[in-house]
């Protein structure tokens, strides 16, 4: 039998890294259906990538241009012609990908080479533009347009510096023209010379950088960690959750359900920015085979609850006006120890018991430099790292949210590498704490201000403190805030149960 399989190329790409995720077809044509389908039936329309890898969405816009257009400009090659010189532009990430891109649009390495769909360009590059470009390094090591480390990325010209030209090189210096629509994915994160595998984003710099050239129309798709800010995105989340040019943004909580291969913490998601639009934003949640939408301001609350679903939960327990338990939660690091520290093994007077994620040690009392009302204290200890290998739900779409979690005694103390809450005087009331940390309802509630894989104080702002002379459970919880058999329901296929 004739094996007719054809896949197309752009599907078969491995990625550049974690940072830089090559977008499938389809994905970019999700993306182009957010667009008014009259742009791609005007010869006038100009669409920009500014963060070209592979070429998908210049080619994706190219196709559905050609069709447009076919009866304004009924001659094919003039039509090609038409397209690829006056309305589908490109920056390129790097060299590589300025080939890749030009390769995937033109079908040649050189916009006007032997094989190229075009002889109406006078140049090897085209439209699809690459320079080189170097960072700008302040007295701290760091460059001033996107913060990478000058220890690592300080190269010889051998070696690519990632210095992406949309955000390190005046745009008017490129392309002398305003566009209709910017479009694209762009690079993640760099390497900003933190302590281990520290780094920065800068896909919110692509975003902002394309809203101020002004276009009608943006559509990009990032990590979701603005959310709920963190670093380097708490600006950029109260800009991006107060715009209310943001007509869709579709949300994918596991990555994995819109790049299989690529495990992105957070999720992802994609937006279109309308110029024209003043109004709410139509939410799109896509989690496995689930498809939920509602129309809702983006700047209900300080983060971005993801869930559709789980705003009338929110919205409940709100309304009863209780403090938050992030007053009884330390800050981060709350005994002033490193999470590499391990003390010693053998336990000298006037030592207390340090956890690690390596087990207990021994250091002395005097080496405990913050928090040391709660050493002498009953308390609870949580691993400050989600339970989900990179955010990503089960294979039944639930999260646990909460990892190493427990009661920890008096004279007990942890690592940078665990969050303690509550201090009290007892051990009962540190258990019923614990009783409350561990039900479906809490761990609820702190998934909805989670948007990373790292907790911290301001990822519990949505759960409620109790009075803790009692244990709690999830039947007590729901009885208390009068959710309904719908809202458990939700909690219960999103939260699975604590071992």
């Amino acid at each position: 039998m004739k094996n007719n399989y054809s896949p197309d190329i752009l599907n078969c790409l491995a990625n550049l890294s974690s940072d830089e995720v090559f977008t499938s077809p389809e994905l970019a044509n999700r993306m182009l259906d957010l667009l008014p389908q009259e742009l791609f039936r005007s010869p006038k329309t100009r669409f920009l990538d500014p963060c070209c890898k592979s070429g998908v969405f210049l080619r994706e816009i190219a196709k559905r241009l050609l069709s447009g257009l076919e009866k304004q400009i009924p001659n094919l090659q003039d039509r090609i012609d038409h397209i690829m010189t006056q309305q589908v532009f490109g920056i390129a990430c790097t060299d590589l990908t300025a080939e890749m891109s030009r390769r995937t649009l033109y079908c040649s390495k050189h916009a006007n080479g032997k094989y190229s769909v075009t002889e109406a360009f006078h140049n090897d590059v085209g439209n699809v533009w690459y320079q080189r470009c170097k960072h700008t390094w302040n007295a701290q090591g760091r460059c001033e347009h996107c913060g990478a480390s000058k220890g690592e990325y300080a190269r010889s010209d051998s070696r690519e510096t990632y210095a992406y030209p949309f955000i390190h090189k005046p745009i008017k210096e490129i392309f002398k023209m305003q566009f209709d629509v910017i479009i694209g994915n762009p690079p993640y994160q760099m390497s900003d010379g933190g302590n281990g595998a520290s780094a920065k984003p800068i896909y919110n710099l692509f975003v902002e950088q394309s809203i101020e050239l002004k276009p009608k129309y943006l559509v990009m798709i990032t990590p979701s960690r603005w959310f709920a800010g963190g670093k380097g995105l708490d600006n950029y989340r109260n800009r991006m959750l107060s715009d209310k040019h943001i007509k869709i943004l579709v949300d994918y909580a596991n990555a994995k359900d819109c790049f299989p291969n690529n495990s992105i913490g957070g999720g992802v998601s994609y937006f279109l920015w309308d110029a024209s639009w003043n109004g709410k934003c139509k939410v799109i949640n896509i989690n496995g085979e689930n498809r939920n939408e509602t129309t809702r301001s983006l700047n209900e609350y300080p983060v971005f609850i993801r869930f559709n679903e789980a705003i009338n939960i929110v919205n409940k327990v709100k309304s009863f006006q209780q403090k938050s338990i992030e007053s009884i939660i330390s800050t981060r690091n709350p005994f002033g120890i490193s999470s590499k520290e391990r003390g010693h093994n053998d336990k000298k007077k006037d030592d207390v018991t340090l956890i690690t994620s390596q087990g207990a040690f021994f250091i002395e009392k005097k080496d405990v430099s913050q928090g040391k009302s709660l050493v002498d204290k009953y308390k609870v200890l949580i691993s400050k790292v989600t339970a989900e290998h990179a955010g990503e739900p089960d294979k039944e779409g639930k999260f646990k949210v909460l990892s190493r979690t427990e009661v920890i005694a008096q004279n007990f103390v942890c690592t940078d590498s665990y969050i303690i809450i509550g201090g009290f005087n007892n051990r009962e009331e540190a258990e019923n704490l614990y009783s409350y940390l561990t039900t479906r309802f809490v761990r609820f509630m702190i998934l909805m201000a989670v948007s990373s894989i790292n907790l911290s104080k301001e990822k519990f702002q949505f759960v409620p403190l109790q009075d803790f002379s009692h244990p709690w459970t999830d039947e007590m919880l729901y009885k208390k805030y009068g959710l309904d058999k719908d809202e458990i329901a939700f909690i219960e296929s999103m939260i699975r149960p604590m071992e």
